[in-house]
């Protein structure tokens, strides 16, 4: 092979690398604009007077205000993302306590019983959530529940609990035991296992956990919609009191949109690193 067949096939080499390079950046560059052109259009309208809004074509060059904003911080419907912090906080705290030993005694323990609470547990996830509806409802009803935090978080424990125990089941039983035994062997008691050696390992995947169901629990509507009322409201529920006879408020929609989303976004800001790194726990193994 001559110098110049050599330098074309090198050539024609780089030149392919580099179209499967643009490709790559052209795909990616549309995924982002399918995935992130909704938020920019909730924030920009948002940003916009009623008049503005309606405006046809839409417009995307336009002096912004904040008086949507606002309405919705001066106003009820601030007490609204109160309730869902603290309805989502304690959501995910007891869904921890009580899911973390559990998922620990299934990955580490065996007895007869344990594919069936597998199963079980599993089960609540699968379940549709309307045909508890009732159900809970009548409870909560005779234990004058209603309009209360304590049966809006009993509720997001269906949903924090068995996700708990799934996500951390797996991590632990991935976690090589080995490491366990040496702990109890060098005089540590079994709690102390837990939590001086487990617990620091396991959480990049905890925080992972924590963080995707503070986001269950966030966005929760079906049963808040039945068992809130003007006391214990939360995000979503307030979102549809925005929808009126004579249509909807689609600018202050929009920024309650914007708010509703900035404390999962600031969450997961913050706990990047774990929520990267717990996800991918388990996924390769040597």
């Amino acid at each position: 092979m001559t110098d110049n067949s050599r330098y074309k096939t090198g050539r024609k080499k780089i030149n392919l690398k580099m179209i499967n390079l643009a490709g790559q950046y052209i795909f990616i560059a549309i995924v982002l604009l399918w995935t992130l052109f909704p938020v920019y259009w909730i924030l920009i309208t948002s940003l916009k007077t009623q008049q503005q809004m309606n405006t046809m074509p839409p417009l995307f060059i336009f002096k912004p205000t904040i008086a949507a904003y606002l309405k919705i911080i001066t106003g009820e419907s601030l007490l609204s993302f109160r309730n869902s912090l603290i309805i989502s906080s304690f959501s995910v705290l007891l869904g921890l306590i009580v899911g973390f030993p559990a998922a620990y005694t299934l990955a580490r323990t065996k007895f007869q019983a344990k594919n069936q609470i597998n199963f079980f547990i599993l089960s609540m996830r699968m379940a549709p959530a309307f045909a508890f509806l009732i159900p809970y409802y009548l409870i909560f009803r005779k234990l004058n529940l209603i309009d209360n935090f304590l049966s809006l978080i009993i509720i997001n424990l269906t949903i924090t609990v068995p996700y708990t125990i799934w996500m951390l089941q797996g991590m632990v039983q991935d976690m090589s035991v080995e490491i366990e035994e040496a702990a109890l062997i060098d005089g540590c008691t079994p709690t102390g296992v837990i939590w001086r050696i487990v617990v620091p390992i396991l959480a990049p995947s905890i925080a992972a956990t924590a963080i995707l169901s503070f986001v269950f629990c966030w966005n929760e509507f079906f049963f808040a919609l039945v068992l809130t009322g003007n006391a214990t409201r939360t995000v979503p529920v307030m979102m549809t009191s925005l929808i009126g006879l004579m249509g909807v408020d689609w600018v202050k929609m929009s920024a309650a949109g914007t708010l509703a989303i900035i404390p999962t976004i600031i969450l997961a800001l913050l706990a990047q690193k774990y929520l990267v790194k717990g996800l991918m726990m388990g996924a390769v193994k040597s």
